[in-house]
Protein backbone atom coordinates (compact mmCIF):
# COMPACT_ATOMS: atom_id res chain seq x y z
CA UNK A 1 0.00 0.00 0.00
CA UNK A 2 3.41 2.35 -0.30
CA UNK A 3 2.86 3.21 -2.98
CA UNK A 4 -0.63 4.82 -2.25
CA UNK A 5 1.00 7.38 0.24
CA UNK A 6 1.12 10.63 -0.55
CA UNK A 7 4.86 11.59 -1.98
CA UNK A 8 6.83 13.69 0.04
CA UNK A 9 8.28 15.97 -2.57
CA UNK A 10 7.22 17.50 -5.25
CA UNK A 11 8.95 17.56 -9.09
CA UNK A 12 8.90 14.24 -11.12
CA UNK A 13 10.12 12.17 -8.16
CA UNK A 14 6.85 13.18 -6.48
CA UNK A 15 4.54 11.98 -9.39
CA UNK A 16 5.93 8.45 -9.17
CA UNK A 17 5.80 8.16 -5.94
CA UNK A 18 1.76 8.86 -6.34
CA UNK A 19 1.18 6.54 -8.55
CA UNK A 20 -1.26 3.66 -7.65
CA UNK A 21 0.02 -0.38 -8.05
CA UNK A 22 -0.18 -1.75 -11.36
CA UNK A 23 -3.33 -3.43 -11.78
CA UNK A 24 -3.64 -6.89 -11.89
CA UNK A 25 -7.57 -7.76 -12.54
CA UNK A 26 -10.66 -6.59 -12.62
CA UNK A 27 -14.73 -7.95 -12.07
CA UNK A 28 -17.47 -6.25 -11.78
CA UNK A 29 -21.10 -6.94 -10.61
CA UNK A 30 -24.72 -5.47 -10.97
CA UNK A 31 -23.91 -2.50 -10.21
CA UNK A 32 -20.49 -2.38 -8.52
CA UNK A 33 -16.62 -3.02 -9.53
CA UNK A 34 -13.22 -4.24 -8.24
CA UNK A 35 -9.59 -4.27 -9.08
CA UNK A 36 -6.67 -6.04 -7.72
CA UNK A 37 -3.62 -4.39 -7.75
CA UNK A 38 0.07 -5.07 -6.95
CA UNK A 39 1.19 -5.67 -3.91
CA UNK A 40 -1.99 -7.12 -2.47
CA UNK A 41 -4.29 -3.94 -2.56
CA UNK A 42 -7.86 -4.73 -2.96
CA UNK A 43 -9.92 -1.47 -4.52
CA UNK A 44 -13.80 -1.49 -5.09
CA UNK A 45 -16.70 0.93 -6.04
CA UNK A 46 -20.34 1.40 -6.77
CA UNK A 47 -22.88 0.55 -5.12
CA UNK A 48 -22.57 -0.27 -1.55
CA UNK A 49 -25.93 -1.21 0.21
CA UNK A 50 -25.49 -4.81 0.54
CA UNK A 51 -21.72 -4.51 1.86
CA UNK A 52 -20.73 -6.13 -1.67
CA UNK A 53 -17.64 -3.48 -1.62
CA UNK A 54 -16.31 -4.96 1.46
CA UNK A 55 -15.68 -1.13 3.73
CA UNK A 56 -17.75 -2.19 6.39
CA UNK A 57 -20.55 0.37 5.29
CA UNK A 58 -23.85 0.16 2.92
CA UNK A 59 -22.57 3.54 1.31
CA UNK A 60 -21.83 3.82 -2.70
CA UNK A 61 -18.48 4.94 -3.69
CA UNK A 62 -17.97 7.01 -6.89
CA UNK A 63 -13.85 6.19 -7.46
CA UNK A 64 -11.66 3.58 -6.28
CA UNK A 65 -11.07 2.76 -3.08
CA UNK A 66 -8.89 0.32 -0.78
CA UNK A 67 -10.19 -2.24 1.34
CA UNK A 68 -8.50 -1.27 4.40
CA UNK A 69 -8.08 -3.80 7.20
CA UNK A 70 -8.29 -7.21 4.59
CA UNK A 71 -4.68 -8.28 5.17
CA UNK A 72 -5.26 -11.69 3.60
CA UNK A 73 -1.90 -12.67 1.58
CA UNK A 74 -1.15 -13.19 -2.26
CA UNK A 75 -4.44 -12.77 -3.02
CA UNK A 76 -4.80 -14.36 -6.37
CA UNK A 77 -8.50 -13.57 -7.86
CA UNK A 78 -11.34 -11.83 -6.83
CA UNK A 79 -14.56 -12.06 -8.71
CA UNK A 80 -18.07 -9.84 -8.43
CA UNK A 81 -21.30 -11.41 -8.39
CA UNK A 82 -24.48 -9.36 -8.81
CA UNK A 83 -24.54 -8.13 -5.01
CA UNK A 84 -21.55 -9.99 -3.83
CA UNK A 85 -17.92 -10.06 -4.06
CA UNK A 86 -15.51 -13.47 -3.35
CA UNK A 87 -11.93 -13.26 -2.98
CA UNK A 88 -8.83 -15.90 -2.83
CA UNK A 89 -5.81 -16.05 -0.99
CA UNK A 90 -3.60 -18.27 -2.46
CA UNK A 91 -1.47 -18.47 0.37
CA UNK A 92 -4.02 -19.11 3.02
CA UNK A 93 -5.88 -21.36 0.91
CA UNK A 94 -9.00 -19.44 2.02
CA UNK A 95 -11.78 -18.12 0.28
CA UNK A 96 -13.78 -15.20 1.46
CA UNK A 97 -16.70 -13.72 0.49
CA UNK A 98 -19.10 -10.43 1.14
CA UNK A 99 -22.21 -8.87 0.45
CA UNK A 100 -25.75 -9.71 0.01
CA UNK A 101 -26.56 -13.17 1.72
CA UNK A 102 -29.69 -14.06 0.72
CA UNK A 103 -30.00 -17.73 -0.65
CA UNK A 104 -26.81 -18.62 1.05
CA UNK A 105 -24.51 -17.32 -1.96
CA UNK A 106 -21.74 -16.47 0.36
CA UNK A 107 -21.42 -19.91 1.36
CA UNK A 108 -21.02 -18.83 5.68
CA UNK A 109 -23.96 -21.51 6.43
CA UNK A 110 -26.28 -18.60 6.34
CA UNK A 111 -28.34 -16.14 4.53
CA UNK A 112 -26.88 -12.95 6.35
CA UNK A 113 -25.61 -9.99 4.61
CA UNK A 114 -21.65 -9.13 5.48
CA UNK A 115 -20.17 -5.74 5.03
CA UNK A 116 -16.49 -6.92 5.75
CA UNK A 117 -14.20 -9.70 3.66
CA UNK A 118 -15.09 -13.16 6.05
CA UNK A 119 -13.51 -16.51 5.13
CA UNK A 120 -15.71 -19.41 3.67
CA UNK A 121 -14.43 -21.65 6.48
CA UNK A 122 -16.35 -24.89 4.30
CA UNK A 123 -13.46 -24.39 1.82
CA UNK A 124 -10.40 -23.63 4.20
CA UNK A 125 -7.34 -25.64 3.14
CA UNK A 126 -8.64 -26.60 -0.07
CA UNK A 127 -6.24 -25.27 -3.51
CA UNK A 128 -8.75 -23.26 -5.72
CA UNK A 129 -8.11 -22.69 -9.67
CA UNK A 130 -10.58 -20.90 -10.43
CA UNK A 131 -14.39 -19.21 -9.18
CA UNK A 132 -17.04 -18.00 -10.83
CA UNK A 133 -20.08 -15.73 -9.58
CA UNK A 134 -23.73 -15.62 -11.33
CA UNK A 135 -26.73 -13.43 -9.83
CA UNK A 136 -27.07 -15.73 -6.70
CA UNK A 137 -24.86 -18.58 -6.75
CA UNK A 138 -21.34 -19.03 -6.96
CA UNK A 139 -18.74 -21.82 -7.74
CA UNK A 140 -15.05 -23.16 -7.16
CA UNK A 141 -13.70 -25.04 -9.18
CA UNK A 142 -10.00 -27.11 -7.25
CA UNK A 143 -7.06 -27.67 -8.72
CA UNK A 144 -7.89 -31.59 -8.98
CA UNK A 145 -10.95 -30.21 -11.35
CA UNK A 146 -13.57 -30.74 -9.00
CA UNK A 147 -16.04 -28.12 -8.42
CA UNK A 148 -17.97 -27.21 -5.54
CA UNK A 149 -21.16 -25.31 -5.71
CA UNK A 150 -23.55 -23.07 -3.09
CA UNK A 151 -25.94 -20.46 -3.16
CA UNK A 152 -29.42 -20.32 -4.96
CA UNK A 153 -30.38 -23.43 -6.75
CA UNK A 154 -34.08 -22.98 -7.70
CA UNK A 155 -33.48 -24.29 -11.13
CA UNK A 156 -30.90 -26.80 -10.61
CA UNK A 157 -27.84 -24.09 -11.04
CA UNK A 158 -25.95 -26.00 -8.50
CA UNK A 159 -25.43 -28.87 -10.06
CA UNK A 160 -26.49 -31.40 -7.43
CA UNK A 161 -29.57 -33.14 -8.68
CA UNK A 162 -31.81 -30.97 -6.54
CA UNK A 163 -33.64 -27.73 -6.40
CA UNK A 164 -33.03 -26.44 -2.92
CA UNK A 165 -30.67 -23.84 -2.07
CA UNK A 166 -27.36 -24.62 -0.07
CA UNK A 167 -25.68 -22.41 2.45
CA UNK A 168 -22.39 -23.95 2.16
CA UNK A 169 -20.17 -25.46 -0.66
CA UNK A 170 -21.24 -29.00 -1.81
CA UNK A 171 -19.01 -31.13 -4.12
CA UNK A 172 -20.90 -31.83 -7.62
CA UNK A 173 -20.65 -35.30 -7.50
CA UNK A 174 -22.00 -35.78 -11.21
CA UNK A 175 -18.06 -34.43 -12.05
CA UNK A 176 -16.78 -37.81 -10.10
CA UNK A 177 -13.89 -38.62 -12.69
CA UNK A 178 -14.10 -35.79 -14.92
CA UNK A 179 -11.62 -32.88 -14.30
CA UNK A 180 -12.61 -29.57 -15.13
CA UNK A 181 -10.81 -26.98 -16.23
CA UNK A 182 -13.00 -23.69 -16.18
CA UNK A 183 -16.32 -22.69 -14.92
CA UNK A 184 -19.28 -19.74 -15.23
CA UNK A 185 -22.32 -18.96 -13.62
CA UNK A 186 -24.92 -16.48 -15.26
CA UNK A 187 -28.25 -15.57 -13.52
CA UNK A 188 -29.63 -18.93 -12.98
CA UNK A 189 -27.31 -21.11 -14.73
CA UNK A 190 -23.83 -22.12 -15.05
CA UNK A 191 -21.66 -23.64 -17.54
CA UNK A 192 -18.32 -25.33 -17.27
CA UNK A 193 -15.33 -27.20 -19.93
CA UNK A 194 -13.40 -30.04 -18.99
CA UNK A 195 -9.45 -30.55 -19.89
CA UNK A 196 -10.28 -32.43 -22.46
CA UNK A 197 -12.41 -30.07 -23.91
CA UNK A 198 -15.63 -31.02 -23.74
CA UNK A 199 -18.69 -28.30 -22.65
CA UNK A 200 -21.42 -28.97 -20.10
CA UNK A 201 -24.43 -26.90 -18.90
CA UNK A 202 -26.90 -26.63 -16.21
CA UNK A 203 -29.78 -24.71 -14.34
CA UNK A 204 -32.36 -22.76 -15.89
CA UNK A 205 -32.61 -23.44 -20.21
CA UNK A 206 -35.71 -21.96 -21.16
CA UNK A 207 -33.74 -19.84 -23.99
CA UNK A 208 -31.15 -22.91 -25.12
CA UNK A 209 -28.84 -21.32 -22.98
CA UNK A 210 -27.05 -24.91 -21.61
CA UNK A 211 -26.50 -25.90 -25.22
CA UNK A 212 -28.67 -28.41 -25.50
CA UNK A 213 -30.59 -28.35 -28.36
CA UNK A 214 -34.01 -27.88 -26.14
CA UNK A 215 -35.27 -24.93 -23.64
CA UNK A 216 -35.54 -27.50 -20.50
CA UNK A 217 -33.97 -27.23 -17.07
CA UNK A 218 -30.98 -29.19 -15.99
CA UNK A 219 -30.33 -30.37 -12.25
CA UNK A 220 -27.27 -31.99 -12.67
CA UNK A 221 -24.40 -31.57 -15.55
CA UNK A 222 -25.07 -32.69 -19.29
CA UNK A 223 -22.55 -33.03 -21.66
CA UNK A 224 -23.17 -30.48 -24.73
CA UNK A 225 -22.46 -31.90 -28.25
CA UNK A 226 -19.48 -31.23 -29.72
CA UNK A 227 -19.08 -28.56 -32.02
CA UNK A 228 -17.60 -29.23 -35.66
CA UNK A 229 -15.29 -31.41 -33.15
CA UNK A 230 -13.48 -28.64 -31.90
CA UNK A 231 -12.58 -28.97 -28.30
CA UNK A 232 -13.60 -25.88 -25.99
CA UNK A 233 -11.53 -24.05 -23.74
CA UNK A 234 -13.10 -20.75 -22.41
CA UNK A 235 -16.65 -20.39 -21.22
CA UNK A 236 -18.06 -17.27 -19.83
CA UNK A 237 -22.05 -16.69 -18.91
CA UNK A 238 -24.30 -13.45 -19.72
CA UNK A 239 -28.09 -13.20 -17.40
CA UNK A 240 -28.74 -15.43 -20.16
CA UNK A 241 -26.50 -16.52 -22.74
CA UNK A 242 -23.27 -18.20 -22.71
CA UNK A 243 -20.00 -18.00 -24.64
CA UNK A 244 -17.44 -20.61 -25.38
CA UNK A 245 -13.97 -20.19 -27.62
CA UNK A 246 -12.63 -23.34 -29.07
CA UNK A 247 -8.74 -24.12 -28.77
CA UNK A 248 -8.33 -22.87 -32.11
CA UNK A 249 -9.68 -19.24 -30.98
CA UNK A 250 -13.31 -19.96 -32.48
CA UNK A 251 -16.52 -18.30 -30.59
CA UNK A 252 -19.34 -19.81 -30.20
CA UNK A 253 -22.51 -18.29 -28.48
CA UNK A 254 -26.07 -19.33 -27.88
CA UNK A 255 -28.75 -18.89 -25.64
CA UNK A 256 -31.02 -16.05 -25.17
CA UNK A 257 -30.82 -13.00 -27.97
CA UNK A 258 -33.75 -10.92 -27.84
CA UNK A 259 -31.14 -7.76 -27.69
CA UNK A 260 -28.60 -9.22 -30.10
CA UNK A 261 -26.17 -10.41 -27.69
CA UNK A 262 -25.45 -13.80 -29.68
CA UNK A 263 -23.76 -11.47 -32.35
CA UNK A 264 -24.60 -13.33 -34.97
CA UNK A 265 -26.83 -10.11 -36.87
CA UNK A 266 -30.23 -11.30 -36.01
CA UNK A 267 -31.89 -11.24 -32.42
CA UNK A 268 -32.89 -15.17 -32.38
CA UNK A 269 -32.27 -17.76 -29.68
CA UNK A 270 -29.75 -20.37 -30.66
CA UNK A 271 -30.32 -23.90 -28.79
CA UNK A 272 -26.65 -25.02 -29.56
CA UNK A 273 -23.16 -23.30 -30.04
CA UNK A 274 -23.39 -21.33 -33.09
CA UNK A 275 -20.03 -19.59 -34.53
CA UNK A 276 -19.94 -16.03 -34.02
CA UNK A 277 -19.80 -15.53 -38.03
CA UNK A 278 -17.78 -12.07 -37.61
CA UNK A 279 -15.16 -12.88 -35.72
CA UNK A 280 -14.41 -16.20 -37.47
CA UNK A 281 -10.96 -14.91 -38.89
CA UNK A 282 -10.16 -13.80 -35.18
CA UNK A 283 -8.44 -15.98 -32.54
CA UNK A 284 -10.46 -14.98 -29.46
CA UNK A 285 -8.78 -15.38 -26.32
CA UNK A 286 -10.58 -13.96 -23.80
CA UNK A 287 -14.73 -13.43 -23.09
CA UNK A 288 -17.14 -12.04 -20.54
CA UNK A 289 -21.02 -11.97 -20.29
CA UNK A 290 -22.98 -9.17 -18.97
CA UNK A 291 -26.48 -8.70 -18.14
CA UNK A 292 -27.71 -8.75 -21.81
CA UNK A 293 -24.02 -8.14 -23.45
CA UNK A 294 -20.90 -9.86 -24.70
CA UNK A 295 -18.04 -8.54 -25.04
CA UNK A 296 -14.93 -10.58 -26.59
CA UNK A 297 -11.22 -10.06 -26.31
CA UNK A 298 -8.73 -11.10 -29.94
CA UNK A 299 -5.44 -12.13 -29.29
CA UNK A 300 -3.84 -8.69 -30.93
CA UNK A 301 -5.69 -6.88 -28.09
CA UNK A 302 -8.82 -5.86 -29.92
CA UNK A 303 -12.01 -5.48 -27.82
CA UNK A 304 -15.32 -6.20 -29.09
CA UNK A 305 -18.59 -5.75 -28.12
CA UNK A 306 -21.95 -6.19 -28.78
CA UNK A 307 -25.65 -6.51 -27.19
CA UNK A 308 -28.09 -4.39 -25.27
CA UNK A 309 -26.50 -1.22 -25.25
CA UNK A 310 -29.20 1.06 -23.75
CA UNK A 311 -26.73 2.74 -20.70
CA UNK A 312 -23.16 2.55 -23.60
CA UNK A 313 -22.20 -0.80 -22.21
CA UNK A 314 -21.21 -2.31 -25.39
CA UNK A 315 -18.63 0.67 -25.74
CA UNK A 316 -19.78 1.82 -29.25
CA UNK A 317 -20.32 5.29 -28.68
CA UNK A 318 -23.89 5.01 -28.82
CA UNK A 319 -26.86 3.88 -27.00
CA UNK A 320 -28.36 1.67 -29.93
CA UNK A 321 -28.45 -1.89 -29.33
CA UNK A 322 -25.56 -4.34 -31.77
CA UNK A 323 -26.82 -7.57 -32.94
CA UNK A 324 -23.07 -8.25 -34.58
CA UNK A 325 -19.38 -7.77 -32.91
CA UNK A 326 -18.38 -3.36 -33.08
CA UNK A 327 -14.88 -2.77 -32.40
CA UNK A 328 -14.23 -0.83 -28.99
CA UNK A 329 -11.96 2.06 -29.44
CA UNK A 330 -8.74 3.37 -26.93
CA UNK A 331 -7.16 6.30 -26.75
CA UNK A 332 -3.71 6.27 -28.63
CA UNK A 333 -4.85 2.48 -29.94
CA UNK A 334 -4.18 0.50 -26.77
CA UNK A 335 -4.08 -3.08 -26.80
CA UNK A 336 -6.63 -4.46 -24.44
CA UNK A 337 -5.17 -7.08 -21.76
CA UNK A 338 -8.45 -8.34 -19.53
CA UNK A 339 -12.22 -7.30 -20.31
CA UNK A 340 -15.06 -7.56 -17.51
CA UNK A 341 -18.83 -7.12 -17.96
CA UNK A 342 -21.07 -6.34 -15.31
CA UNK A 343 -24.77 -6.03 -15.73
CA UNK A 344 -25.46 -2.62 -17.54
CA UNK A 345 -21.43 -1.67 -17.49
CA UNK A 346 -17.84 -2.87 -18.80
CA UNK A 347 -14.57 -2.41 -17.44
CA UNK A 348 -11.25 -3.21 -18.91
CA UNK A 349 -7.29 -2.77 -18.62
CA UNK A 350 -4.60 -2.18 -21.34
CA UNK A 351 -1.42 -3.42 -22.06
CA UNK A 352 -0.09 0.03 -20.67
CA UNK A 353 -2.30 -1.29 -17.35
CA UNK A 354 -4.56 2.07 -17.66
CA UNK A 355 -7.75 0.94 -16.70
CA UNK A 356 -11.00 2.34 -18.45
CA UNK A 357 -15.05 1.98 -17.57
CA UNK A 358 -18.06 2.94 -19.54
CA UNK A 359 -21.81 1.81 -19.92
CA UNK A 360 -24.44 2.31 -16.62
CA UNK A 361 -22.24 4.77 -13.57
CA UNK A 362 -25.39 6.39 -11.71
CA UNK A 363 -24.23 4.30 -8.18
CA UNK A 364 -20.41 5.48 -9.38
CA UNK A 365 -19.42 1.46 -10.73
CA UNK A 366 -17.56 3.49 -13.50
CA UNK A 367 -15.07 4.98 -11.09
CA UNK A 368 -14.81 8.31 -12.22
CA UNK A 369 -16.00 10.01 -9.40
CA UNK A 370 -19.58 11.22 -10.80
CA UNK A 371 -23.01 9.37 -11.59
CA UNK A 372 -23.20 9.50 -15.31
CA UNK A 373 -23.75 7.14 -17.98
CA UNK A 374 -20.68 6.98 -20.42
CA UNK A 375 -20.74 5.17 -24.34
CA UNK A 376 -17.55 4.38 -24.67
CA UNK A 377 -14.36 3.93 -22.52
CA UNK A 378 -13.26 6.77 -20.21
CA UNK A 379 -10.10 5.93 -18.06
CA UNK A 380 -10.29 5.43 -14.41
CA UNK A 381 -7.73 8.07 -13.28
CA UNK A 382 -6.71 6.61 -9.70
CA UNK A 383 -5.64 3.51 -10.58
CA UNK A 384 -4.38 4.33 -13.85
CA UNK A 385 -0.99 5.43 -14.41
CA UNK A 386 -1.75 7.61 -17.54
CA UNK A 387 -4.76 9.16 -15.54
CA UNK A 388 -4.73 12.61 -14.45
CA UNK A 389 -4.80 14.33 -11.64
CA UNK A 390 -4.26 12.98 -8.06
CA UNK A 391 -2.53 9.35 -7.47
CA UNK A 392 -3.61 8.79 -4.18
CA UNK A 393 -6.21 6.01 -3.60
CA UNK A 394 -9.01 6.69 -1.30
CA UNK A 395 -9.22 4.02 1.69
CA UNK A 396 -12.14 3.08 4.01
CA UNK A 397 -12.72 4.99 7.21
CA UNK A 398 -15.77 3.70 8.40
CA UNK A 399 -15.94 1.07 11.19
CA UNK A 400 -17.01 -2.23 9.97
CA UNK A 401 -20.14 -3.72 11.23
CA UNK A 402 -20.95 -6.63 12.96
CA UNK A 403 -20.64 -9.78 10.55
CA UNK A 404 -22.97 -12.60 10.52
CA UNK A 405 -25.91 -10.59 11.65
CA UNK A 406 -29.13 -13.13 10.94
CA UNK A 407 -31.54 -11.58 8.95
CA UNK A 408 -35.20 -13.40 8.69
CA UNK A 409 -36.56 -14.40 5.96
CA UNK A 410 -39.25 -12.04 6.64
CA UNK A 411 -36.69 -9.71 6.51
CA UNK A 412 -35.02 -10.04 3.44
CA UNK A 413 -34.71 -8.01 0.35
CA UNK A 414 -36.52 -8.33 -2.54
CA UNK A 415 -35.62 -6.83 -6.38
CA UNK A 416 -38.16 -4.61 -7.79
CA UNK A 417 -38.49 -2.65 -10.71
CA UNK A 418 -37.73 1.34 -10.36
CA UNK A 419 -40.67 1.86 -12.94
CA UNK A 420 -42.54 -0.30 -14.95
CA UNK A 421 -41.20 -2.28 -17.37
CA UNK A 422 -42.45 -2.76 -21.18
CA UNK A 423 -44.82 -5.12 -22.48
CA UNK A 424 -43.33 -8.56 -24.11
CA UNK A 425 -42.47 -7.69 -27.22
CA UNK A 426 -43.41 -3.48 -27.25
CA UNK A 427 -39.97 -1.35 -28.10
CA UNK A 428 -37.45 -4.29 -28.45
CA UNK A 429 -36.61 -6.43 -30.95
CA UNK A 430 -36.50 -10.13 -31.00
CA UNK A 431 -38.17 -13.04 -29.61
CA UNK A 432 -37.79 -13.53 -25.76
CA UNK A 433 -40.34 -12.93 -23.40
CA UNK A 434 -38.79 -10.65 -20.72
CA UNK A 435 -41.82 -9.20 -18.86
CA UNK A 436 -40.25 -10.42 -15.29
CA UNK A 437 -37.22 -8.47 -15.85
CA UNK A 438 -36.87 -4.90 -15.18
CA UNK A 439 -35.38 -2.23 -17.76
CA UNK A 440 -33.31 -0.28 -15.51
CA UNK A 441 -31.76 -0.24 -12.20
CA UNK A 442 -33.56 -2.00 -9.60
CA UNK A 443 -34.22 -1.08 -5.71
CA UNK A 444 -34.08 -3.08 -2.60
CA UNK A 445 -36.44 -2.92 0.11
CA UNK A 446 -37.63 -5.35 2.70
CA UNK A 447 -40.42 -7.69 2.12
CA UNK A 448 -43.20 -7.32 4.65
CA UNK A 449 -44.69 -10.93 5.97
Amino acid sequence: MDAAMPAADGGEAGAAAQAPPAVVLVSAGASHSVALLEGNVLCSWGRGEDGQLGHGDAEDRLVPTVISGFDAPRITSVICGADHTTAYSEEEQQVYSWGWGDFGRLGHGNSSDVFTPQPVRALQGIKIKQMACGDSHCLAVTMGGEVQSWGRNQNGQLGLGTTEDSLLPQKIQAFEGICVKMIAAGAEHTAAVTEDGDLYGWGWGRYGNLGLGDRNDRFVPEKVSLVEGEKMVLIACGWRHTITVSSSGILYTYGWSKYGQLGHGDFEDHLFPHKVEALKDSSTSQISGGWRHTMALTSDGKLYGWGWNKFGQVGAGDSVDHCSPVQVMFPAEQKVAQVACGWRHTLAYTEKKNVFAWGRGTSGQLGHGEIVDRNKPLMIDAISPDGSGSKKLESSTAVPFTAKVWVSPSERYALVPDEKVAKPGVGTAGNGADASVPENDVKRMRVQS
